[in-house]
């Protein structure tokens, strides 16, 4: 029998070369169950990533980047299931209807491109985390990180800042308090501590320039999207 993955050749219940499996299981309710709780489950799943990147951020991610990559959920899907989770509660509560209001932007290209963001906050991080990581790049060269783990990192700390945005969406909507700035400032305080913790702990001067990178890296980004937004409309209308 051969893989029909790899189309090595196979002598047990596993391909030696790629672990497929000889014979999937059939999907069903129970497959279903399955991989739910094993996306939630505590141990090496969405919960455990979530404690540990509270609890210790810098550590769990440097593990992640040199040691070990199967004690964290992946970063890519992390950031775009906390996401997930906070658009749905802001879309239910419409909670950002009451504080984001694009007056006068509704029918251009810029307006929508708002919007776009504004709905799609996972794909949104991760272009925003490009220009955070060439400052971060920038400002922490002698660390000797390169680009793409730079993102990867900041994957895993604007996941977390989704959520905590999420936990005061879901609370202002059940009780109707004003909290969404109150969670801006804490996404924006754990942001700093986490890349700065994730760098070197003890050195205040670490998260003097994260936030710095943070700044800048959100300015130039927004820069760019009215830039491109503003360019369009301005040759749509000739």
């Amino acid at each position: 029998m051969n893989c029909k993955n790899c189309n090595a050749d196979i002598t047990s219940n596993f391909c030696p070369d790629c672990g497929q499996p000889t014979k999937l299981k059939r999907i069903d309710g129970h497959y279903i169950v399955h991989e739910i709780e094993h996306v939630l489950h505590f141990e090496r799943g969405i919960l455990y990533t979530i404690r540990e990147l509270l609890t210790n951020p810098g550590e769990n991610i440097r593990k992640y980047l040199s040691e070990n990559r199967s004690r964290l959920v992946k970063p890519i899907i992390f950031i775009i299931i906390t996401s997930l989770i906070y658009t749905l509660i802001n879309h239910y509560f419409h909670i950002e209807d009451q504080y984001l209001k694009y007056q006068g932007l509704e029918k251009s290209f810029t307006g929508k491109m708002l919007n776009w963001i504004q709905s799609n906050y996972g794909y949104a991080s991760i272009l925003t985390g490009i220009f955070i990581a060439i400052w971060l790049k920038v400002f922490f060269k002698k660390y000797g990180y390169n680009f793409f783990e730079l993102i990867i990192m900041l994957c895993f700390v604007q996941g977390v800042s989704m959520l905590i945005f999420a936990v005061f969406a879901f609370i202002e909507g059940i009780l109707h308090f004003k909290l969404f700035s109150i969670a801006g400032i804490v996404g924006v305080i754990y942001l700093v501590l986490a890349i700065g913790n994730f760098f070197e702990a003890k050195k205040i001067e670490n998260y003097v320039k994260a936030l710095i990178s943070l700044l800048l890296g959100n300015t130039i980004f927004y820069i760019i999207i009215f830039a491109i937004g503003i360019s369009i409309d301005i040759l749509t209308k000739h």
